[in-house]
């Protein structure tokens, strides 16, 4: 059933952009994800009425499925680059800015978002639950933050690549890795350190973690002050300090704070530490 579904989800278009990926979840299963961005509002809600097998059809016994949406105002999303290639909704633009001074320091990402310029953006309320069989929906606690940020080394070579696979990306793993298992604890409530696919399925040299917090300050302090992260932060600026201009590593972020009414959670016969269960768990 999951390859068919995929095989599915691979023959639908209408959607700006489209990727996939696949990473080891926290209960140790490999999971493999497809991640699609609208800019047509009614272009994703014919591609979902098209594509709702995880919460029509039955679970199966060898697979789960979950569907996580989220329909962000631009005053409440901000993306940044490290280089001009877009990643992410920006293939869907008409160009990318140039460079920009809020960058390069504690908090610069909540300064480029346009609606935290007058609202704090604080959390409240719970993540709550609604099981029918083996389905459940989840509905987030106000302000939620979604984070997505990539690492392209394809066109790395030499000490450079040796540098990056052999010292940074270990940091970043672990950092990930401490996310996914432990980060509930600081205000996570999922994780997924994941390896982007190409077209024959194969593994690209292109990563990214993609998760979710209570808030978007909850992520600013993991970011500011957490060893995982102090650690990936140190490793970074070493390799850039050797690289110098020349380096070719490409780096990206997106982030996202929503309220619940532009979310969807939908998870169909997954373990309780999929997603946003293991934070109502």
């Amino acid at each position: 059933m999951a390859e068919s579904a995929l095989a599915r989800l691979a023959g639908t278009a209408a959607s700006a952009h489209r990727e996939r990926a696949r990473y080891v979840d926290a209960a140790g299963y490999r999971t493999t994800v497809e991640i699609r961005y609208w800019t047509d509002p009614a272009e994703y809600s014919a591609w979902l009425a098209d594509n709702d097998f995880w919460t029509a059809g039955p679970a199966s016994e060898q697979a789960g499925f979950f569907l996580e949406v989220v329909q962000p105002s631009v005053r409440r999303f901000e993306t940044l680059f490290s280089n001009d290639r877009p990643e992410g909704i920006a293939v869907a633009g008409a160009g990318l800015s140039g460079e920009i001074r809020e960058h390069g320091y504690w908090g610069g990402a909540r300064d480029r978002m346009p609606l935290a310029q007058t609202d704090p953006l604080a959390p409240s309320g719970t993540v709550a639950a609604r099981r029918d069989g083996d389905r459940v929906t989840v509905v987030p606690n106000s302000n939620v933050c979604l984070i997505r940020s990539g690492e392209e080394w394809t066109e790395t070579d030499g000490d450079e690549r040796r540098m990056y696979l052999e010292d940074v990306e270990p940091a970043l793993r672990a950092g990930m890795d401490f996310l996914r298992d432990e980060g509930l604890a600081i205000g996570c409530y999922a994780n997924r350190y994941a390896r982007v696919l190409a077209e024959d399925g194969s593994e690209t040299d292109k990563s990214f973690g993609l998760s979710w917090w209570r808030s978007l300050e909850h992520l600013e302090t993991w970011a500011e002050s957490h060893p995982t992260h102090v650690a990936i932060f140190r490793a970074a600026l070493k390799y850039l300090a050797a690289m110098g201009p020349a380096a070719r590593l490409r780096l990206y972020h997106e982030v996202t704070v929503a309220e619940p009414f532009w979310t969807r959670f939908e998870y169909l016969g997954c373990h309780s530490r999929t997603g946003l269960l293991r934070a109502v768990s």
